[in-house]
This record gives C-alpha cells, structure tokens and sequence, in this order.
C-alpha cells in the first residue's frame, strides 16, 4: 500500500479507560480496583448462568463484603429494551456508586444502556426512542447527544466480543426486531480485568465464536473505508494473535493472549466504521436470534469475498498477519472458522430462505452496511451476499 493510500485526515478518541489489569485473579483485582476507584457501594451485573451456577460471583461478593451492594443477573441475549430497563431498575434502586460487570457483550451493552436510562431518566422501553443512532432512508446518520452517565462501570469479560473496550451498544426493539446501538460519552469501562481462569466457565463454542468476532473487528478495521496505520497496527497484531492462541482453549495462557488480541482488535470499535459483515450480523441478531459470534462466523469470509475488488491491499495484509501468503484472505479466514469447528452457513444457524428478503431490507438502515467499503445501495445487493452465505 502506497503512503499517498495511507495518508489520509482523520481523527482518534479516546475512551476515559483508566486501567486493563491482565492475567490476575478477577476477585483479586475487583478489591484492588475498588480500593483504588474508591467505591463504597459496588452493585453487579453478570449473566445469570454465570451468577447462579458457577461459583465466580459468589466469590466477587464475598471479598467485596460490605461494599456488596446487590446483584442484577436478568441480562438476556441481544439485550432486548425491556432488560435493560430492568437493570436500569435494579441499579437505581440500590444506588451504587460502582457497577462491576461480569460476563460478556450482554451483560456488558445491557450495563452501557442502562447508564444512559440513568442518565437520561429513563424508566420505561419507550423512554429509549430517540436516543440511539439512526439511519435514515437515504443513508445519513443521526447520532443524539447523550449525558454523561451518573455511574460508571467496572467489567470483568468472560468472552471475546471486545464489548468491554468500547462505548457502542446494541440494544434490541422488540416491537420490530431491530437493533439499535446507543453511544455515550463514558458508558465503556472504567477499569477492565483480564482473568483467563474464569473464562473456563464460557461455553466453548461460545468462546471461540466470540474469538471470531475478535477476528472481525480485525478484519473490517484494516478494510474500513477510514482506515488509519495506529487501527491497522492494533488490529494486524491482533490477528496475529488469534492465529496464535484461538486453536488451543485447553490452554490458558492461550486463552490469555486470546483476551489481548481482543483487546486490541476492539480498540477500533467505533473508532472506524466497520462494514457489511457487522452490519447484517446485526440483523440477524434481532432478526433470526443468531448468536453475535455465529454471524461473525457466517457473514465474515463471504462479505470478505464481495469487498475483495475494494480491499485487494488491504486482504493481503490480512492474510500475511494470520501467517498465509498464498491463499485468498476469505479463504484463509474460513479455514480458521473450520478448524474451530463452528458454522459456516446461515441455514447452519437456524435462518429460513424465506426471512432473507426481510433481512436484506432491514440492513438497509444499519450504518455498517453504509459504510462498507464496497458500496452497497440496495437490498439485492446485500441478497448478493446473503444467497452466498445461504
């Protein structure tokens, strides 16, 4: 790639992330971050698989002691409004002055968007409408200013998503099974513990899905039309990284690099706009209910194959960084996706034939899907994909 290609204006924000503690036990690190945040009220938010039968927030309470301030663990997949505003229940109720997350992109989004209900005074789903992002029909985007949030949130992530590295949610409308992301100015993690032990807990098809989304944030970073070398540097190590580490979850070191890698990769969430792969896999979440690793899983190698006339330079790179030379990138990326024994079809995750019209209509208003690097101006141009993932 040329530096003419490379040398392009743009702009970075940062998150107010303060600390990414790695590799020490999450109990451990939860007092010692408390202490240091100085919180005298720590309310948690986890899973409630994780929250009732394992023992990892049983343990969090116990050393939190006193500062114990109750536990939420209601958090529903694609975290539907109605959630969200249940948590957002919770916590005012027990007025905390720290949330600690525990669990992955669920729990997490559902903790973002409850600090905006917080502080927007939000008490109902409909009390969400109009404060997320929207699209209009001709594809311009509408982002509403958000207040800051009353409380922040610590999070200890038992998946690979990368939610706990940004301040993007995605929250679904149940009345239209649509999702729509939310912003806020310091909704992401103040502080995030990296602790692969409880990470055995994560149902491993559930890990390694979310290590494909890890490899999608990558992906569409390095292709994303506003592209810049300190997101390709993150996100070109990162893949690296997951070559690595993602083929060995008996390992737990591996797991721990695993974490790192999401860790860089999902530095661009938002940083960049992404493209079609996250942005159809959106729909299929509210739509047909797909896991958000499963559509990483599905969507990845086939939007791939469609931006390879746009991203040619870009796929090379790709495919250098997960240690390929000869192979097209999409190629080498579903071989990934095989080896890890996860799905590679949509009819593999339970879509019907007949819902990808809707599908392909409703990614219309997804600003992912306007901003994929290879332009897409109409459903059938998203079926185009669809029918080759089909």
């Amino acid at each position: 790639m040329t530096a003419k290609a490379l040398a392009k204006a743009g702009s970075y924000s940062y998150l107010p992330l303060e600390r990414v503690v790695f590799g020490r036990p999450a109990a451990e690190a939860v007092l010692e971050e408390t202490a240091r945040i100085g919180a005298a009220r720590v309310f948690v938010v986890a899973s409630k698989s994780l929250a009732r039968n394992t023992p990892v927030v049983r343990a969090i309470a116990a050393v939190l002691g006193s500062r114990y301030a109750g536990l939420f663990d209601g958090c529903v997949q694609h975290s539907p409004r109605a959630s969200v505003v249940a948590a957002a229940q919770a916590v005012r109720a027990a007025s905390p002055d720290l949330i600690l997350t525990v669990g992955g992109g669920t729990a997490i989004d559902t903790v973002k968007v409850l600090q905006i209900c917080l502080a927007h005074g939000v008490e109902t789903a409909e009390g969400l409408d109009g404060l997320h992002i929207s699209i209009s029909s001709d594809g311009k985007r509408h982002v509403p200013d958000v207040k800051p949030s009353p409380v922040r949130q610590v999070v200890v992530p038992t998946t690979l998503s990368g939610a706990e590295f940004s301040n993007l949610a995605g929250i679904t409308d149940e009345r239209i099974r649509q999702k729509h992301s939310f912003v806020g100015p310091d909704v992401g993690a103040r502080s995030v513990i990296l602790d692969p032990e409880i990470t055995l807990h994560t149902p491993e098809w559930l890990w390694l899905s979310t290590g494909v989304r890890g490899v999608d944030h990558a992906v569409e970073t390095i292709c994303s039309i506003e592209a810049n070398p300190y997101c390709d540097g993150l996100a070109l190590h990162a893949l690296r990284l997951f070559a690595q580490a993602l083929p060995h979850p008996d390992d737990l070191a591996a797991r721990l690099l695993c974490q790192q890698a999401s860790w860089l990769a999902a530095s661009s969430i938002a940083r960049v706009p992404y493209g079609a792969s996250h942005g159809i896999g959106h729909v299929l979440g509210a739509f047909a209910d797909v896991p958000h690793g499963h559509t990483s899983c599905v969507m990845l190698p086939h939007v791939m194959r469609y931006n390879a006339p746009a991203t040619a330079d870009k796929q090379r790179m790709i495919v250098e960084a997960l240690g390929q030379t000869d192979e097209p990138a999409a190629d080498t990326i579903a071989a990934l996706i095989a080896s890890l024994n996860q799905p590679a079809t949509l009819r593999a995750v339970g879509v019907k034939r007949e819902q990808l019209p809707k599908i392909a209509e409703a990614a219309m208003f997804n600003q992912w899907v306007r901003t994929n690097p290879r332009p897409i101006s109409s459903p059938d141009d998203v079926m185009q994909i669809l029918d080759a993932a089909w």
